[in-house]
């Protein structure tokens, strides 16, 4: 069965306050977002970021094919924003609440406890494509503001949404299940995130489950 797309017709801003169409709204969180990126990575001077290291990161080898996953991330969390929004509104709202309470979250840590990792090689072993394209990545994400790691968050809200709504296949299930996992080991092999940032976003992930199912946050299925 053909999905419907939501009905946007006669969609104005003068609208936003109307039930129809007031989830909208929600989008407004990425200005707040990036207002304050803009200030945590050109405001707050390396120097007073707190080192982020554990011995798990030394065992962890540089990896550029895992730029698939890191990479692949911005398609997922804009696929997934995208789709919702146009074709099933219930679970945009829990994707995007989940992102904004994670976004919060993180967005004061790196205000309050400003973090840096200085885990990125200095000569890359081989010269590919990839590495190449690693390389520019390095150059316009910083090091900084690195803990907790909103790749991980996000992935994980958007797998959370996935996993319990009832829209999605089993087989689609699991393959979102395992590209997330490939996402948070990609921040680690990719170095742009030590291993601390992954499981420093853990319990932010679950106040926002919390927050986003209350009591029921632990089941595997709720009506959508």
């Amino acid at each position: 069965m053909t999905r419907q797309p939501y009905d946007y017709s006669g969609f104005s801003l003068k609208k936003l306050n109307e039930p129809r169409f007031a989830h909208v709204k929600l989008l407004g969180g990425w200005l707040a977002y990036f207002a304050l990126y803009f200030i945590t990575e050109n405001l707050i001077p390396a120097e007073r970021c707190h080192l982020i290291h554990c011995a798990l990161d030394d065992l962890i080898p540089f990896n550029e094919y895992f730029l698939f996953f890191y990479v692949g991330w911005y398609f997922l969390v804009f696929g997934a924003l995208a789709y919702t929004f146009f074709f099933d509104v219930p679970a945009f709202k829990k994707v995007q609440t989940f992102i904004m309470i994670t976004q919060a979250v993180a967005m004061l840590c790196y205000i309050v406890w400003p973090s840096r990792q200085d885990l990125r090689p200095e000569v890359f072993e081989r010269e590919n494509i990839l590495t190449a394209l690693m390389g520019f990545i390095y150059a316009f994400d910083t090091s900084t503001g690195v803990c907790p790691s909103l790749h991980v968050a996000y992935s994980l809200g958007i797998l959370s949404v996935g996993l319990k709504g009832r829209r999605l296949a089993p087989v689609w299930k699991i393959a979102l299940t395992l590209f997330v996992l490939g996402v948070c080991a990609a921040v680690c092999f990719v170095k742009q995130h030590s291993a601390v940032d992954v499981f420093a976003a853990l319990p932010v992930c679950l106040l926002a489950e919390i927050l986003l199912y209350g009591k029921d946050y632990w089941l595997p299925k709720l009506k959508a």
